[in-house]
């Protein structure tokens, strides 16, 4: 009742899973991955045992053709499973089962597995599978334009309501948090694939503001305002990086244009003034009522 993508990236060596469905949460069924071990897809009349069970077997060494076989075989419902994995070497495995529900299929080709059941059409997995081998850029991005073009196919039959991305490290760095890049989820909604789209634009901003904090640390200032500006040009509604921009520019003695950043923003919600004059005492801002009178003119 799905359709999907795992693929391991050639060039940054990120592994990752795709989907969208007429299904409520989706991605709490579907979509598993480990940094440096695979990733797993698990649909149809789904089992999610799959995910954790195929990325056990691909951590203690099988290839995802092994470890989807195993499964497989020891599983007495396979005839109406579809899953598909890939491992940590970008070796892809899918299984569609005879009796998941038509129109049902699936495609590979070198370290990307597409599948699909209840389609509208035959052309939806094709489509996914040129789509991604053609797009450029991130990983997030091609699985995303996967989707995309297996919605434009026809896609789900019954149509649309949940959507997940998921993208992990290449190698496992010991802190769980951090391997996963990207972790996005539309639980229900009426385009989750367009809100997949808004989400990842808004988690990049973020990385950019994530950047230029380290860089104001490092004594950086220019270079960390570059990169709240590219943080608000990717995300214009995000307000939060705005109101960091805003104060950077002051603490750098840019006392208007701060302003002129702030000023939208306290006009709408009073609530950013009021935060504004309690981050002297976080140590956050200076300690300067003259110089907040100004930001807040």
């Amino acid at each position: 009742m799905t359709y999907s993508i795992v693929a391991r990236d050639a060039d940054s060596g990120e592994l990752g899973v795709a989907v969208q469905s007429h299904w409520f949460s989706v991605g709490t069924v579907v979509s598993w991955a480990e940094a440096g071990v695979g990733a797993v897809a698990t649909q149809a009349h789904a089992d999610p045992a799959y995910g954790p069970r195929g990325l056990a077997l691909m951590r203690a060494g099988r290839t995802a053709a092994e470890a989807l076989a195993t499964l497989v075989a020891a599983d007495r419902d396979a005839s109406r499973r579809q899953v598909a994995m890939v491992d940590a070497r970008g070796h892809v495995a899918v299984h569609t089962g005879g009796n998941c529900i038509a129109l049902a299929g699936h495609a590979t080709a070198d370290g990307v597995s597409v599948q699909a059941n209840m389609m509208a059409s035959e052309a939806v997995w094709p489509a996914m599978l040129a789509a991604y081998r053609a797009a450029p850029g991130p990983l997030s991005g091609r699985l995303l334009a996967a989707l995309d073009a297996g919605e434009a196919a026809g896609g789900d039959v019954r149509g649309r309501q949940s959507a997940v991305l998921l993208v992990v490290s290449a190698t496992p760095s010991g802190r769980p948090w951090e391997d996963r890049r990207v972790d996005l989820r539309v639980e229900d909604g009426r385009d989750p694939l367009g809100e997949l789209h808004r989400l990842l634009a808004l988690r990049r901003a973020y990385e950019r503001a994530d950047r230029a904090e380290l860089l104001e640390l490092r004594g950086d200032v220019e270079g960390a305002l570059a990169e709240l500006r590219a943080a608000r040009e990717l995300a214009p509604g995000a307000d939060e990086h705005t109101f960091w921009e805003a104060l950077l520019l002051a603490r750098s003695g840019r006392v208007d244009e701060g302003r002129a950043l702030l000023a939208p923003l306290v006009l709408e919600h009073a609530g950013w003034a009021q935060l504004l004059r309690r981050l002297p005492a976080a140590g956050r801002f200076p300690d300067d009522p003259g110089l907040i009178a100004r930001l807040l003119a």
